[in-house]
């Protein structure tokens, strides 16, 4: 039986994921271009890998460089996707995050400077890392066009690809180093166990962040000079919220909730957050399980269909905003509360 190196399992697990990410694309899911092309760019480092570390394949080393420098652009235009309110505005600095491909391109043209290339790639993910941290540091709040219901693990999912990008530097400037100590003795583990790890770790977080689709309405914001007071925003919040239900509308999302109040979405933000201490997913998530534990206490319908009705779309996002409120899984409390329809 030939021998088959563990990255190309690792590749093959990988086209799995993305036919799945697809798949979900298509039962209406989200078209998160880059989260999906850097799936399929991670598979195929992977399979990179195990033509070097696995068949000693030199010649790759002219390819896999490349491939990784266009890793952390993919990564940052997916989040900026979540984040920004107008997608257009991104389409012209597609060249400007080449740049990093075409640098490593240059450097492997130029023999004589072929070296740094060791120190550059890990100085593109690292500054890579920390622009996607930049974005991120709003919190769950950042994410304007993903759905409450998903914000939290899509943005910790973002975080986590941002860190996964730094442990990748740091495994690039080890195996840097390891070459200039012992000629280089522990690469071949470290890169073939360390790039896979970063590998899967990105791909499952941008299939996580797959959830944070972004609406194809057009973004209204109400202009700054009326902006409304935090407790005029709150109040508009709330008659949203108690009259016409908006908490019910799974697709619910920061923009999407501006529109509604004609209020800007960073004011919405700011007021909650200094008013509640919570980030709007998690205000717009009380209101749901308030009614959730209404209709699990005062009706026969079935956990599901509670779920649905208050805008949940998974169980898991139901269960863990369940608990964090109420301390019980729903389940629990129906029982809690002597109904057990």
């Amino acid at each position: 039986m030939p021998f088959l190196p563990l990255s190309f399992f690792v590749a093959i697990l990988l086209i799995i994921l993305f036919v799945g990410v697809v798949r979900a694309g298509n039962a209406g899911g989200s078209r998160n271009i880059p989260f999906l092309a850097l799936i399929l760019l991670s598979a195929f480092q992977a399979i990179l890998s195990g033509l070097r570390w696995g068949y000693d394949i030199v010649d790759v080393m002219y390819v896999a460089p490349v491939g990784a420098a266009f890793v952390p652009p993919l990564v940052y235009c997916g989040v900026a996707r979540l984040v920004h309110k107008d997608d257009h505005a991104f389409d012209w600095s597609i060249v400007l995050h080449a740049v990093p491909a075409i640098a490593i391109v240059t450097l492997l043209i130029a023999t004589s400077w072929r070296a740094a290339i060791d120190v550059v790639l890990p100085g593109i993910f690292i500054g890579y890392a920390g622009a996607i941290l930049n974005l991120m540091r709003r919190g769950p709040d950042a994410l304007r066009k993903t759905p409450f219901e998903s914000a939290l693990p899509v943005y910790r999912a973002l975080v986590f690809a941002a860190l996964a990008l730094l442990m990748s530097a740091a495994l690039d400037l080890l195996v840097f180093l390891d070459f200039s100590w012992t000629h280089g003795r522990h690469a071949p583990g470290m890169v073939a166990i360390g790039n896979l790890i970063a590998l899967v770790v990105l791909s499952i977080a941008a299939a996580v962040a797959v959830q944070g689709r972004d609406s194809s309405e057009v973004d209204i914001e109400a202009p700054a000079a009326d902006e409304p007071s935090d407790k005029e925003t709150l109040a508009a919040i709330q008659s949203l919220m108690d009259t016409r239900h908006s908490y019910r509308d799974p697709e619910l999302n920061l923009d999407r909730l501006a529109r509604k109040a004609v209020i800007p979405a960073r004011q919405i933000s700011s007021a909650i957050n200094r008013a509640t201490g919570k980030n709007v997913s998690q205000y717009v998530n009380d209101f749901r399980i308030a009614e959730a534990c209404q209709l699990l206490t005062e009706t026969e319908k079935s956990v599901t269909e509670v779920m649905l009705d208050v805008g949940f779309q998974t169980k898991s996002n139901f269960n863990r905003e369940f608990r964090r409120v109420t301390d019980m899984a729903p389940v629990q409390w129906r029982s809690s509360r002597g109904n057990t329809g």
